[in-house]
């Protein structure tokens, strides 16, 4: 089978189990059992892959609304957006946790299931980055909250790729990280946006006794507080994680950490074309900036999943590259402005525009291609329980 499966994947793909662990007390204890009477909701020809995309088209629609009121993400959208945000959330939220129970209720598992919520999942973090943009009224600083959405997530799936297990600690992200979103979309409808851009003494009275830091928003004290609690311990327990399977199994330690090197160009070519950019990419076109880097993100998780479930041999993925393709061009036509008195040879909207066409079309035939030899090696459909003649 040419594409992106051969025949040893197709063979690894009929042994694959999936295998999670969900260690959150939220979860078990709460929603879990909401979960639960929730998946009966569903009649039982709906197909998993149906639910997962109904989620993902609820944050699509809140991206959307959020860039309709909010072009920039630097001004106030009408209250109802911020309910409608958190409203959204919570139901892409549940309907994520929902999928698989539907799937093991109609018998219907399955290695496609996997690549097709963790594929939606990994588009979910561009298009909640940009909801919560528009509520927290945090314009260019949304790239940032895409950015600390996007590092837990890619590491969750590197460790996930050597232990065989994805394990969600005690706090994580699809729980207790949604939950805190969508609670703070639920605040603003009450309190206003402005709550988020004012400075952080005003926001929170009682922090006004905090001495040497600078008047800054208080969505910048959310964005460090996130960084240090949250991001920066789950990168050293991903890293641990990994270094002890590695170790155990007498494998590099390098060739793990060379998996982690399309992500990290990925982020340093598109923060310095941020950085050169004369017409700030960042702040004028955050929509268009998170979406063409989210669908580069997409396809960087899909491929390391895809090899996971066909058992690749551990070690970078040249093809991952493809994905970073277009970012020297978009380098090298802000460096020109250096040269041409602050005037790129393209002009930068147009150059957005073909980032987005490129990564978008990237990720479309990707995830098309895959699901299509998903299906022939499995006989299987993807949004239909009927299982195909053999």
């Amino acid at each position: 089978m040419g594409g992106y499966i051969g025949q040893h994947g197709i063979a690894a793909l009929h042994k694959y189990k999936y295998s999670g662990v969900d260690n959150s007390l939220v979860a078990k204890y709460i929603l879990q059992p909401f979960w639960s009477r929730c998946v009966n909701l569903f009649p039982l020809w709906m197909p998993p892959n149906m639910i997962t995309l109904t989620g993902f088209v609820f944050l699509m629609t809140s991206a959307l609304i959020g860039y309709i009121y909010s072009p920039h993400l630097d001004t106030a959208p009408p209250r109802w957006v911020h309910l409608a945000h958190g409203l959204l959330l919570f139901l892409y939220q549940t309907f994520d946790a929902v999928d698989g129970k539907q799937a093991r209720r109609t018998n219907s598992s399955s290695p496609l299931g996997e690549l097709f919520d963790h594929g939606c999942d990994a588009l979910a973090c561009a298009f909640e980055s940009l909801a919560f943009g528009s509520t927290a009224m945090c314009g260019a600083t949304t790239f940032w909250f895409w950015v600390i959405s996007a590092i837990p997530f890619y590491l969750a799936t590197w460790e996930h790729f050597f232990t065989n297990t994805l394990i969600l600690p005690v706090i994580n992200g699809p729980t207790e990280g949604l939950m805190m979103i969508y609670i703070s979309h639920f605040l603003t409808f009450f309190l206003g946006g402005e709550w988020w851009a004012q400075s952080f003494r005003k926001s929170i009275p009682f922090m006004n006794w905090v001495p040497l830091v600078p008047e800054i928003p208080f969505y910048g004290v959310v964005l460090f507080l996130m960084i240090i609690f949250g991001v920066i311990p789950t990168i050293g327990a991903n890293i641990s994680n990994v270094s002890k399977v590695v170790k155990a199994r007498k494998g590099s330690m390098m060739l793990a950490l060379a998996m982690l090197f399309p992500f990290v160009v990925l982020l340093a070519g598109v923060l310095s074309w941020s950085f050169l950019s004369p017409e700030d990419i960042m702040g004028n076109y955050p929509h268009l900036l998170v979406v063409g880097t989210g669908f580069a993100f997409g396809f960087l998780v899909g491929r390391m999943i895809l090899a996971h479930l066909c058992d690749e041999p551990k070690g970078l993925k040249t093809g991952m590259c493809m994905s970073l393709l277009y970012l020297p061009l978009a380098v090298a036509n802000a460096l020109t402005a250096k040269l041409n008195g602050g005037i790129p040879l393209f002009d930068e909207w147009l150059v957005l525009v073909g980032f987005c066409v490129y990564t978008v079309s990237l990720y479309v035939h990707f995830s098309t291609t895959v699901i299509h030899e998903i299906t022939n090696a499995l006989g299987i459909y993807c949004f239909r329980i009927t299982r195909k003649e053999a």
